[in-house]
């Protein structure tokens, strides 16, 4: 069938994303053009429903950028930041207890004093206030499905995807064609695995001379606890206890606004046993001894889940290519002992802005701003993530006790002396080649949920607001059915209904003594694991229609 032509518009710059990055790239390039007296054009698409629907973070943020892209920030009646950091525990947990690491032995870049505890989404929904009042034109609900490519293969925009397709692929009554978007430049700040971003690392090669990247999940639960529990400013992280040594990651716990207590989980994606459920190790976590007396009492109000990049120095792709660039958790800003990104995606956002800029004054457009990946690494984000970069190799390679201490060794030694007994070190393997085959690991049985401190999947999907048009074309493709059976099943045993933290894959009985696989896609929260995890890359992800997904709500 062929399909009437798409509609098109014309800007300076398009922007993909309304995360910190896309919009600090927005609100970088007014404020120039601003100065200069310059006519510009900025749009911004975003894929969730509303500007900051689907933000996820911790999040502890460091305010250096908000700091340098609006210095008034904190004077405004609406700053979506007002509990600031009063008090830093470090803690590594046993089975039963655990003990307390002395603030003196971390290095000075751990410590979160002068940061602010609160809500991403929320930080997201005030910069995209800022850039309206800007002039910034901003399009919720309409995800950059295609990258547009001249025949000089220069990307020249993006398009939104269309309306109106079945689940069967027939086209309904309300179908509409997407919308082209060009631009002179077009900036991708989609976050952690974009769809998009993927393509464009494939099409320029942008990872060529790069280590793998890494990832991890984050999952969150927002509580509100009782008055006499919480303890406004209190920043808490741990290792150790409930993952085994040889698996990564750690917990949080933050207490700030009014009774709210932000608790979740990362795991680091390259865990070897398949049977592990990052969904369901927050919820051992909240159990311990230590922790569990937060939440009695109390009341869970907020669920989500996402994939964080955490390759850092060694592992950021080229971040310019013929017609764009790439900013934010795109690049692989986070800085993952500090469990930090939007500083650096703010910083990078405005370092992008400012590059194209000056292309833009001096009359160039679809060309390579070749000056931005020049700049970064000699700019703060550098000096951020290099200082930290063999931290996440030393954990892989040495496990969390000797790995995090030796990690700690090289932070110290590189704060103070400019200088690392470990050169840069490389990753190991992508996170998908890492699972082990079931035949070789020990199942890990997780307990039932009591329905009070734990929970399980269904019921916290249920409080990330998510929503996806039931009609639709499934946004979780599997490129060969056969091989997902004979090996993600056959072999692994299944991993992706344990990874995926919002009960998306099922692998259910057909009552012919087989097994079919059941793809839940109304359920997706838009985490991106099984983009990354499946270990035969045989599941891609794509965006759904329209502003389909999580709606979360001071996550």
């Amino acid at each position: 069938m062929e399909l009437p032509e798409r509609e098109s518009m014309e800007f300076d710059v398009v922007v993909v994303g309304a995360g910190p990055a896309g919009l600090a790239t927005a609100i970088r390039l007014k404020q120039l053009a601003a100065e200069k007296g310059a006519d510009l054009s900025v749009v911004v698409v975003e894929k969730g429903s509303e500007v900051g629907a689907h933000i996820l973070s911790g999040a502890v943020i460091d305010p250096i950028g908000l700091d340098r892209l609006l210095p008034e920030w904190r004077a405004d009646s609406d700053r979506p930041l007002t509990t600031q950091v009063t008090r830093d525990e470090f803690l590594y947990l046993g089975p039963s207890g655990g003990v307390r690491l002395p603030n003196v032995f971390m290095p000075k870049l751990m410590s979160n004093h002068g940061n602010f505890i609160g809500s991403l989404g929320n930080v997201c929904r005030y910069l995209g206030r800022k850039a309206e009042a800007l002039g910034v034109e901003i399009y919720p609900g309409f995800p950059a499905a295609e990258v547009l490519v001249d025949e000089q293969n220069r990307v020249v925009g993006v398009a939104t995807g269309d309306m109106g397709i079945a689940r069967d692929g027939s086209l309904k009554d309300s179908f509409t064609r997407g919308m082209e978007l060009k631009a002179k430049y077009t900036i991708f700040a989609e976050g952690a695995r974009g769809s998009l971003t993927k393509q464009l690392v494939e099409r320029y090669a942008l990872n060529a001379g790069r280590d793998h990247q890494k990832y991890g999940l984050g999952v969150k639960e927002l509580w509100e606890v009782r008055p006499e529990k919480h303890r406004r400013g209190l920043v808490q992280h741990s290792m150790g206890w409930p993952l085994p040594n040889n698996a990564g990651g750690g917990s949080w716990l933050y207490h700030f606004d009014e009774n709210l207590v932000s608790v979740g989980f990362v795991v680091h994606l390259n865990y070897e046993n398949p049977t592990l459920s990052p969904f369901e190790e927050l919820q051992r976590f909240k159990t311990h001894p230590q922790i569990r007396d937060v939440f009695e009492g109390g009341k869970r109000i907020g669920y989500g889940a996402r994939a964080i990049m955490e390759g850092g120095w060694q592992s950021v792709p080229k971040l310019s290519f013929p017609g764009g660039c790439l900013v934010g958790d795109s690049a692989g800003f986070v800085n993952v002992p500090r469990i930090k990104g939007t500083h650096n995606a703010i910083l990078s956002g405005m370092l992008c802005a400012e590059h194209v800029f000056a292309a833009l004054e001096a009359g160039r457009a679809h060309d390579e701003v070749l000056s931005y990946e020049e700049a970064w690494r000699s700019s703060a984000i550098g000096y951020d993530l290099y200082r930290v970069r063999n931290v996440k190799p030393l954990w892989s390679r040495f496990g969390t006790l000797a790995g995090v201490a030796l990690g700690g060794l090289d932070m110290w030694t590189s704060e103070l002396l400019r200088f690392s007994f470990f050169g840069t070190m490389k990753h190991g393997k992508p996170d998908h080649a890492c699972l082990k085959p079931l035949s070789e690991v020990k199942p890990i049985a997780y307990p039932k949920p009591d329905g009070v401190l734990t929970f399980d999947r269904l019921s916290s999907v249920f409080l990330s607001n998510t929503n996806h048009e039931e009609d639709q074309p499934v946004h979780l493709k599997v490129r060969d059915m056969e091989l997902q059976k004979r090996s993600e099943y056959g072999v692994y045993g299944g991993p992706s209904w344990r990874y995926c933290p919002a009960g998306v894959y099922e692998w259910i009985e057909d009552g012919a003594g087989g097994v079919r696989y059941q793809i839940n896609a109304q359920n997706c929260v838009h985490c991106k694991t099984c983009d990354i995890k499946d270990p035969n890359q045989n599941i891609n992800w794509v965006t759904p229609e329209g502003g389909g997904g999580p709606n979360y709500v001071n996550m």
